[in-house]
C-alpha cells in the first residue's frame, strides 16, 4: 500500500512541479518532515529547491514579531504580576515554591483559552447565582445552560468551606492575571504560543510579510486533525484567501460513520468548516484489503518487551530505503525494557531519544544538586552523598582512590563530612565541592562543573558516545536556562531554585542512533502522526493508557469546558482512535501487546479501541498469551562437604594454631553449623558501612568501653562503695567519650549529636548506672583486670588423635569478692540466665542452647589455665534483667556456684571437646540448624536455601 506522505508528495510534484520551492509545507510535528523529502527525491531524482518545510507552532510563531517565552520566563512573569494583585487587596506575596504548582496550571488554562479563543473575562466572571447565569449567558444553549447551572449549585447556598472561598478568591484575580500577565511579556517583546494562535486568529493573514513570502506558491497543510478553534480560523481565512491546500488522511470506514469517533474532528474540518480536502475521495482500505491481527496478552509491565523478537522479523534479504516495520510505544516508560530485548542484529532507530533522566549524567547534575543543599545547611555532606559521588562511574577517579576514601569513611564513620577536608583533596574534589553562597550562581557553576567533568573524561578517553552527547545535550540545556534565569533568580529561595533546574534537566533527552528511514522504527503514538508502515506493534495497548482517562490538571471545571467548547474528556478518545486507526488502515501486520496484570497503576484491561475493533470491524484477530509461571523449587537441605581441599586448608589453620577459635566463633557454630563456614572457612563477611544508626551490638560495646574507663585506674584496688559513688559524678563524660571512639575510633570528637544520638547515650548511661548500682552493693571488691585478652589451648581427640585448638578472647571483667575470683560479662541483649542441662547447650537441633552461659564457661576454663587459680565463677550482668538482684545462671534452681559449679565444669569440658571434634570431622558436614530459631538473626539465610 502506499504511505499517505508519498501520495501527498507525488501530487505535489503533479500540481506545483519547479514550483513547489515557493511553497510552505506545515505539519503537526518534525518527523514527517524526514520522510516527505525521501519521497520527493525519490520522485524528482534530480537536484531541486526544497520546499520550506516547518511545524505548525514554528509556522505561526515566524508570522509573528515578537519572541517566544520559554516556560520560565513565563512562570516569573505570572509570579511577578499574581503577587502585585496581592498586594492590591492587601495581602502577603506568595512564595515561588508554593505558586509553582498553581502557575504550571493556570498558564494550561490560559494556554487553552487562547487557542480555543474563549474570553477569558466572561470565563473566570463570578457566576453564583443560577439569575445571574441567565442574564450573562442568555445566548447559551439549554445543554450549556445546565452545566454551568450544574456546576455553580454548590456555591450559590453561601455555605463556602475555606477552600471553596480561597478558590472563588484566586478565580476572581484570573480575568485580571491574564491580561496583565500577557501585557507584561508584550511589554518585553515575549508572547506566549497560545497568544500567537489566538492573535494570527484575529490579523489579516494577507498582510503578513512572512504569509506574502509563499505568494508564489501555496500554504500546505498535511495531515492535521483536531483543530483548535484559532487553528480552525486561521485555516479558513487562508483557504478563503487560496493561499492554502489541505491534505487529510481519511478513510471511509471511521469518516462517513458518524458513530466512530475516530473521525469526529475529520468531519468537522471537511464539513462544519468547510476545509477542502485535496483528496477527495476518501481511502477504503481499512475495510478492503486484508489486515492480520495479533494481540498479546502479556503478565507484567516490562514483560511486554520481552516478545518483540518475536513478532520484530529481521528481513535480510531486502534492501529497504524506508523501514516498513514500526514499533509504537502506547506506554513510553517501555523504551528501556524494549531497547535492552530486541536483539543487536535489529537495525533499530529510536525517534524519541533517550531521557537524561534515566542516565548517570544527569545522576551526577542531581549528585551535585544535592550536595549544594546540604552544603547550605552547615558546610558539610552527608557520607551517603559523598559515597555516591565516589562510586560514581563518571568521576573518573581511580579504584585505588576510590578504596582508601571507602576505607577512611568506614574506619572514622563519619557521618558528616567537612567541606575544608573534601576541599583539602584538590582536583576534581576542590572542583565538584566548590560552595555555591547564592542562587543566582547555580546553573553556572554547575554549567562549569560539568564542562570540567566532560574535559577530564574525555582526556582520560573513558567516555562513552552516548554519555558525551548527553554531557553535551545538559551543558546546552544549562546554557539556556542560565540565560532566561539570571535575571529572575537573584532573590529566590535556594531550594527552589536547585528543583527548577532538576526539573529543567529532567525533561531533556539525546536521539539515539540510527537511521531516520531505515529499519525498524521505534517511537510514541504522537510520533507516528502521518506515518505508514506494514508492520506495526504496539506496545503497552492498555485501558487507561489509550485512550488517556485525564486531560491533565486545570482549573476549569468540566461543566464549564463544555460550555465553552475547551477540551475535555471525549476530545483525548477521538484524537487516539483516529492516531491508531490511521496506523491500521494501510498496515498489513498489526500486533498489539497489553499487561493482563491488575495493580494500582494498571487495569489489567486492553483498550476499548481493540475492543471496538474487534466487534466493529472485519479484521482478523489471533490471540495469544505469554505466561510467565512462578514457581519456587522445594527447599533443599544445603550441606558443604568438608573433604573440599580448600576447606580441609582452612581447618587445619585453626589445628596448626596458626587461627584461633573464639567463643562466639564456637557458638555460632553449635547454633547454626553452616554459618560457622560462611564466617569463619570461606570467610564472607557483612559488607561494613557508615551509619548514623546505632546497632544493638554497638551500645554494648560502648557500654563495654564506659566500664573500662570506670575502672581502669582501679586495678588490684579495693573498690567500696564511697568509690563508686565519687567516680559516678563523670560517668557523663565516659559516656560521650566512649560513643565517640566507638563511632569514630576517636575519643574527642566535635561531633554534634542527633536526636537519635542523644537517647542513645541517656540509654547507655542509665545501663551503666544499673551495674554501678549493682557493683555498690557488692562492694567491696578487687578489680583484677578490665578486657583481659586469654589465650590458651584446648586438647581433644579426633579420630583417636590427639589434637588441640587455640582459644582466644578478652573477658570484660575479672574481680575478687568475699574470697571468690568473678569473670564478669555484660550484656545489653535478652540473654538468659537458665539453662536446662549442660549437654543440651552443644545440641545444634535443639531448642535448649544458651550463648551466653557457653562463653562464659569457656571464659571460665580459659581463664582458670591462664591464671593457675581454681574456683572462678561467672557471672552474668543482664542490664535488662538486674534490677531482682540475679548475675548467676541457674538450672532447675540449683544455681551455678560454690560445688554445682565445679560439679558442671567437667561436664562441659568433655561436651565442649567433643563439639569441637565434630566441627574438625571430615565426616559431619556443615548444615543448617533444624530449629530456625538458632539462625533467626543469621545474616546467610539467603545462602543456605532459607
Amino acid at each position: 500500500m502506499t504511505p499517505f506522505l508519498k501520495e501527498v508528495a507525488q501530487d505535489l510534484v503533479a500540481k506545483f512541479g519547479d514550483d513547489l520551492q515557493y511553497c510552505a509545507i506545515v505539519f503537526n510535528n518534525n518527523r514527517p518532515a524526514t520522510y516527505l523529502r525521501k519521497y520527493l527525491a525519490d520522485i524528482i531524482q534530480k537536484p531541486f529547491f526544497s520546499p520550506s518545510i516547518y511545524t505548525i507552532q514554528q509556522f505561526f510563531s515566524g508570522s509573528v514579531q515578537e519572541k517566544n517565552a520559554d516556560f520560565y520566563l513565563q512562570f516569573f512573569t505570572l509570579l511577578k504580576v499574581y503577587n502585585q494583585l496581592l498586594a492590591d487587596e492587601g495581602l502577603l506575596p506568595m512564595k515561588s515554591s508554593q505558586f509553582f504548582p498553581l502557575a504550571k496550571i493556570m498558564l494550561s488554562d490560559f494556554a487553552q483559552i487562547d487557542n480555543d479563543l474563549v474570553d477569558a473575562d466572561k470565563l473566570y466572571q463570578e457566576m453564583e447565582e443560577v439569575a445571574e447565569i441567565n442574564l450573562e449567558f442568555d445566548y447559551l444553549s439549554k445543554e450549556q445552560y445546565e452545566f454551568l447551572a450544574q456546576f455553580w449549585q454548590s456555591y450559590s447556598e453561601g455555605k463556602h468551606k475555606k477552600q471553596q472561598e480561597l478558590f472563588i478568591k484566586m478565580w476572581r484575580r484570573m480575568p485580571k492575571l491574564y491580561h496583565r500577565f500577557h501585557e507584561e511579556l508584550k511589554a518585553q517583546n515575549y508572547i506566549t504560543n497560545g497568544r500567537v494562535y489566538r492573535q494570527l486568529a484575529g490579523t489579516d493573514l494577507t498582510a503578513l510579510d512572512f504569509i506574502k513570502s509563499f505568494e508564489k506558491g501555496k500554504i500546505i497543510f498535511v495531515g492535521f486533525n483536531a483543530l483548535t478553534r484559532a487553528e480552525a480560523k486561521v485555516f479558513t481565512r487562508l483557504q478563503e484567501a487560496d493561499k492554502a491546500l489541505f491534505y487529510f488522511d481519511t478513510d471511509a470506514y471511521y469518516v462517513e460513520d458518524e458513530l466512530q469517533e475516530a473521525g469526529l474532528f475529520l468531519r468537522k474540518n471537511l464539513h462544519q468548516l468547510g476545509l477542502k480536502n485535496v483528496f477527495e475521495t476518501h481511502n477504503h482500505t481499512f475495510s478492503s484489503e486484508q489486515h492480520l491481527v495479533n494481540v498479546y496478552k502479556v503478565q507484567g509491565q516490562s514483560a511486554q518487551a520481552k516478545i518483540l523478537n518475536q513478532v520484530v522479523e529481521i528481513n535480510e534479504d531486502v534492501d529497504e530505503e524506508i523501514g516498513t516495520t514500526a514499533i509504537i510505544l502506547a506506554d513510553e516508560s517501555l523504551l528501556m525494557p524494549a531497547l535492552q530485548t530486541l536483539n543487536d542484529e535489529i537495525d533499530l532507530n529510536v525517534t524519541m531519544g533517550f531521557a537524561l533522566a534515566s542516565s548517570t549524567v544527569f545522576g551526577l547534575a542531581d549528585l551535585w544538586l544535592t550536595t549544594q543543599l546540604e552544603l547550605k545547611e552547615n558546610d558539610k555532606v552527608t557520607y551517603q552523598t559523598l559515597e555516591a559521588f565516589v562510586t560514581h562511574p563518571l568521576t573518573g577517579l581511580s579504584a585505588k582512590l576510590k578504596s582508601n576514601i571507602q576505607e577512611a569513611l568506614l574506619k572514622d564513620n563519619v557521618v558528616n563530612v567537612d567541606l575544608a577536608r573534601l576541599q583539602k583533596q584538590g582536583g576534581i574534589f576542590e572542583k565538584f565541592y566548590h560552595k555555591v553562597d547564592e542562587p543566582s550562581g547555580l546553573v553556572s557553576e554547575l554549567l562549569d562543573v560539568m564542562r570540567f567533568l566532560l574535559t577530564r573524561l574525555s582526556s582520560q578517553k573513558s567516555l562513552k558516545k552516548i554519555d558525551a552527547d548527553l554531557f553535551v545535550k545538559t551543558i546546552e540545556e544549562l546554557t539556556r536556562l542560565n540565560d532566561t534565569l539570571k535575571d529572575f533568580v537573584q532573590d529566590e529561595e535556594f531550594h527552589f531554585v536547585v528543583q527548577l533546574i532538576q526539573k529543567s534537566l529532567q525533561v531533556v533527552s539525546v536521539p539515539l542512533s540510527g537511521d531516520p528511514l531505515k529499519g525498524v522504527q521505534m517511537m510514541g503514538l504522537l510520533e507516528s502522526r502521518n506515518l505508514n508502515f506494514d508492520n506495526i506493534v504496539f506496545l503497552g495497548f492498555n485501558e487507561g493508557i489509550i485512550p488517556k482517562t485525564s486531560i491533565g490538571n486545570s482549573f476549569i471545571p468540566d461543566g464549564i469546558r463544555r460550555a465553552y467548547g475547551l477540551p475535555v474528556l471525549e476530545n483525548l478518545d477521538a484524537i487516539s482512535s483516529y492516531m491508531v486507526y490511521r496506523l491500521l488502515q494501510r498496515a498489513k501486520n498489526i500486533n498489539f501487546v497489553y499487561n493482563s496484570l491488575t495493580d494500582e497503576s494498571n487495569t489489567g484491561e486492553v483498550s476499548r479501541i481493540l475492543k471496538q475493533l474487534e466487534y466493529e470491524s472485519n479484521f482478523k484477530f489471533n490471540y495469544s498469551a505469554l505466561n510467565l509461571p512462578v514457581s519456587t523449587a522445594p527447599q533443599q537441605a544445603i550441606e558443604i562437604d568438608k573433604n573440599d581441599e580448600n576447606i580441609q586448608k582452612a581447618l587445619k589453620r585453626y589445628l596448626s594454631g596458626e587461627k584461633v577459635l573464639s567463643p562466639s566463633a564456637l557458638t555460632m557454630y553449635i547454633s547454626n553449623p553452616i554459618d560457622f563456614f560462611f564466617r569463619y572457612i570461606a570467610e564472607i563477611k557483612e559488607p561494613e558501612e557508615v551509619t548514623a544508626v546505632i546497632e544493638a551490638n554497638q551500645i554494648g560495646s560502648i557500654l563495654h568501653k564506659v566500664m573500662e574507663y570506670f575502672y581502669e585506674n582501679e586495678i588490684n584496688k579495693e573498690v567500696t562503695p564511697e568509690v563508686i559513688k565519687l567516680k559516678r559524678k563523670g560517668i557523663k563524660q565516659m559516656v560521650a567519650k566512649a560513643f565517640n571512639l566507638v563511632m569514630t575510633n576517636k575519643e574527642e570528637s566535635t561531633l554534634e549529636y542527633s536526636g537519635m544520638q542523644k537517647v542513645i547515650l541517656a540509654i547507655v548511661e542509665a545501663y551503666a548506672g544499673i551495674i554501678l548500682n549493682r557493683d555498690e552493693a557488692d562492694a567491696p571488691f578487687t578489680i583484677l583486670s578490665l578486657e583481659e585478652k586469654i589465650s590458651t589451648e584446648l586438647e581433644f581427640e579426633l579420630n583417636g588423635k590427639k589434637e588441640q585448638v587455640k582459644l582466644f578472647g578478652f573477658i570484660d571483667r575479672v574481680d575478687e569478692r568475699n574470697g571468690v575470683v568473678r569473670i564478669v560479662d555484660y550484656k545489653t541483649g535478652g540473654d538468659k540466665l537458665t539453662f536446662s542441662a549442660i549437654e543440651k547447650l552443644f545440641d545444634t537441633n535443639g531448642k535448649s542452647i544458651n550463648k551466653a552461659l557457653i562463653q562464659t564457661l569457656i571464659y571460665t576454663y580459659a581463664y582458670e589455665r591462664q591464671s593457675g587459680r581454681a574456683g572462678v565463677e561467672p557471672n552474668l550482668f543482664i542490664v535488662k534483667t538486674m534490677a531482682d538482684g540475679k548475675v548467676h545462671f541457674n538450672s532447675r534452681k540449683l544455681v551455678l556456684s560454690d560445688v554445682y559449679l565445679e560439679e558442671v565444669k567437667p561436664i562441659f569440658l568433655e561436651e565442649l571437646q567433643a563439639k569441637i571434634a565434630e566441627l574438625f570431622d571430615v565426616n559431619v558436614p556443615f548444615r543448617a540448624s533444624q530449629v530456625p530459631d538458632n539462625y533467626s538473626y543469621s545474616i546467610y539465610k539467603t545462602l543456605f536455601g532459607v
